[in-house]
């Protein structure tokens, strides 16, 4: 992390219960050295005993990226810092509008059978990641599922969280995988405008479709950095740590 980038995740960070007088025990390691090393974890998807000796003890880095998560303070800081570019590049902090995809990866040789699947469209055995991101390509809502899960079906808790998270938002965007009943049920129940982008039959080779390329950056940027040992590939996890990358692009380096 650069020290522009840190200036930026500091003014960012949650504040830890000692400091504010609500009991714990201090952490006795710098929260720059501990975000970097769980961010070269995530990026280089090396096993968590396998961190290099710069950085603190691989235990104690685990048990921080365990204790962020639980505890919703990664979220926090995830948040913060996609509200801080939203400013940055003159957007509103609340998204009106987002766009919806997904993806089939292989599973990891120790994700169990019972929570991985077969995409038949795709022939890809493993988990399939659900995302949604804004129209700059900043990630609202992560999901994974089995591989075999329909992104219609999927679609029905994520846009769920979509709605309960950020009620701004009234138009989504998605492919034709998402076409259907789902559009009917969306405007009815949740009060969102589901707005099919297809690709003409017409069409041949690669194409940039509107909107859709949004997502398929991030899906794409996101790609190497979703598995973290123990858990990514696996959950969001993965996917909001590297998500901070873009205090890069809130300090404008």
């Amino acid at each position: 992390m650069t020290e522009a980038e840190w200036q930026i995740v500091r003014a960012l960070l949650p504040v830890p219960a000692w400091l504010e007088g609500r009991g714990g025990r201090p952490e006795g390691y710098c929260h720059r050295q501990m975000i970097d090393a769980v961010r070269y974890v995530v990026d280089n998807g090396v096993k968590w005993a396998n961190l290099p000796c710069d950085f603190p003890p691989f235990k104690r880095v685990h048990a921080f990226a365990r204790r962020w998560q639980i505890q919703g303070l990664l979220t926090e800081l995830h948040d913060r810092l996609r509200d801080r570019v939203r400013q940055k590049e003159g957007r509103a902090v609340d998204p009106t509008a987002a766009i919806v995809d997904s993806q089939s990866l292989r599973a990891a040789a120790n994700i169990p059978r019972s929570t991985s699947g077969w995409d038949g469209g795709k022939k890809v055995a493993g988990r399939k990641r659900h995302l949604v991101v804004d129209c700059l390509g900043l990630v609202l809502v992560v999901m994974v599922t089995a591989a075999s899960v329909q992104d219609r079906d999927a679609a029905v808790t994520l846009l769920e969280r979509l709605r309960k998270l950020y009620f701004s938002v009234r138009l989504v965007w998605a492919d034709g995988g998402y076409a259907g009943r789902l559009v009917d049920w969306a405007a009815e129940k949740l009060q969102l405008a589901l707005g099919i982008v297809k690709r003409s039959d017409d069409t041949t080779g690669f194409v940039v479709l509107p909107r859709r390329w949004v997502v398929e950056r991030t899906l794409c940027a996101t790609r190497r950095s979703v598995c973290i040992p123990g858990s990514a590939g696996r959950n969001s996890e993965g996917g909001f740590w590297a998500g901070l990358r873009r205090s890069r692009r809130a300090s404008g380096s």
